[in-house]
């Protein structure tokens, strides 16, 4: 196989992976803060990672892959207030939900999944570094302050200088920093929050802020210097370069070696955003779509471009799974092992070691389906089901996904196909083809096709 390369964004370009610890790769991935359901945005982030650990894992490396959740923060606070329920309600209540969609997508549990509020001790610890280290301040609110001048090497992952930099969407600018760049390591408790918020510590009661919550959840899990630490490209600025001022400035030691950024979802051209009326949770697109068929749709574009969001992709994703699944039906996979010296694997490998590049992949792939379409080979059948599966794909019966409802609607339409195809046999022992006739175009005018097979056995599929 060819040598894996990463788009590093902190180097910005691709270089050769080169693990710390040979054979063995550390990843961090930023989470989700559980205030609400899921978005199509958290998807990609989830498939993405599941993807880049999944590879990992098939070329023989030993990973440890860690994906925090956020279940302290402002909005957490704000919505719990709202509803009448306590954080923890609010937050066990979307981790369950966030855990049933990321099955639902095929998404393997990561080694590690932390809660911020288990890891506070963790990041008292590092505050009380940066302190020491001259990089920390109590402001006179009470809060205590990052000083982000006195970190040399600010702005290096944004390729940003300080002049150029303003405080991210999530810093609370106010009259008690020194600087408006300087961000909040520790909030001092205010009056009107609940207790489950304020922990006690040397600088008083409070709780932290969320850029150390992910600094002391890596560093604790993975250590002070690991490998891979990716997240939405959203996070770029302010949280990740946060978080190596953070990491760096207590440790005193390079924080991570290759930084990985998905890129932004768009809806049909525009950026998703709650503010347009296209913001779409991911239990709404499994409504109307099979969880493979999104799981496919957000695979076959590169993880570091924008990614289309509208029903027309989703369909032709659809349509593509099919063609795949419908060569699996009519050719079922040999039982022998994957063949990794096969040319259609190793073009597959090369792709993948070319920083994930899932389109290539997916066009190998899409070259496998139609040579077992041609050659009726069994052994090909099963290097495209082995294939696919490496990246969470193509593994069910065939007959499971061509008659798969979305995963949350249609109930009951098995047994109404199974009844009508018993109808349509019946009809044909009668001899009354028309009403035959009637039956499979009724079902096609449903988006249901007859395929009649040897021996009177009538199968369908979606069309």
């Amino acid at each position: 196989m060819t040598v894996l390369k990463i788009y590093n964004t902190l180097a910005r370009e691709k270089q050769p992976f080169t693990p710390i610890d040979a054979g063995k790769v550390r990843m961090y991935v930023c989470g989700m803060t559980v205030y609400d359901y899921c978005h199509i945005g958290h998807a990609r982030v989830m498939v993405v990672f599941d993807l880049v650990q999944r590879w990992m894992r098939a070329s023989g490396y030993e990973v440890t892959y860690v994906r925090n959740i956020t279940d302290i923060d402002d909005k957490i606070i704000r919505r719990a207030a709202e509803n009448g329920e306590s954080i923890s309600q609010l937050t066990q209540r979307f981790i369950a939900a966030m855990d049933e969609d990321a099955a639902a997508l095929g998404v393997q549990k990561p080694d590690h999944e932390p809660r911020a509020t288990e890891y506070v001790p963790q990041m008292l610890g590092l505050i009380d570094a940066l302190e020491k280290n001259g990089l920390a301040y109590r402001s006179t609110d009470g809060d205590v302050n990052y000083s982000v001048r006195d970190f040399p090497g600010y702005g290096r992952l944004s390729g940003k200088s300080l002049e150029d930099l303003r405080a991210g969407e999530r810093i609370d600018v106010n009259a008690g920093k020194r600087d408006p760049l300087d961000f909040v390591l520790w909030k001092a408790s205010k009056a009107a929050e609940p207790e489950e918020v304020k922990w006690p510590s040397k600088w008083g009661s409070g709780r932290p802020g969320w850029h150390i919550e992910c600094s002391a959840m890596a560093c604790e899990l993975l250590g002070a210097h690991f490998d891979i630490h990716g997240g939405g490209a959203d996070l770029q600025f302010p949280h990740h370069e946060n978080e190596i001022a953070q990491s760096e400035g207590a440790n005193r030691q390079p924080f991570v070696n290759y930084w990985m950024h998905n890129g932004f979802v768009r809806v049909d051209n525009e950026k998703m955003s709650k503010s347009l009326g296209n913001f779409f949770t991911i239990r709404e697109v499994l409504e109307n779509f099979d969880a493979e068929v999104v799981r496919f749709f957000i695979l076959r574009a590169h993880y570091r471009s924008q990614l289309n969001y509208s029903d027309a992709h989703l369909e032709d994703a659809r349509n593509a799974l099919t063609r795949m699944y419908t060569a699996l039906k009519e050719v079922p996979p040999g039982a022998m092992p994957l063949d990794w010296g096969e040319p259609h694997a190793r073009r597959f490998a090369d792709a993948m070691n070319d920083d994930f590049n899932t389109p290539l992949a997916v066009a190998v792939l899409f070259e496998l389906a139609n040579e077992v379409n041609k050659q009726r080979s069994r052994m090909l059948a099963r290097q495209l089901a082995g294939l696919a599966g490496i990246v969470g794909l193509l593994q069910r019966p065939p007959l499971e996904f061509l008659q798969a409802a979305p995963a949350r609607g249609e109930d009951g339409l098995k047994a109404f196909v199974a009844a009508q195809i018993a109808a349509r046999a019946e009809a044909k022992t009668k001899r009354n083809f028309a009403d035959a006739d009637r039956i499979r175009a009724e079902l096609l005018e449903k988006g249901i096709i007859l395929e009649d097979k040897p021996g009177g056995l009538t199968e369908w599929r979606r069309a």
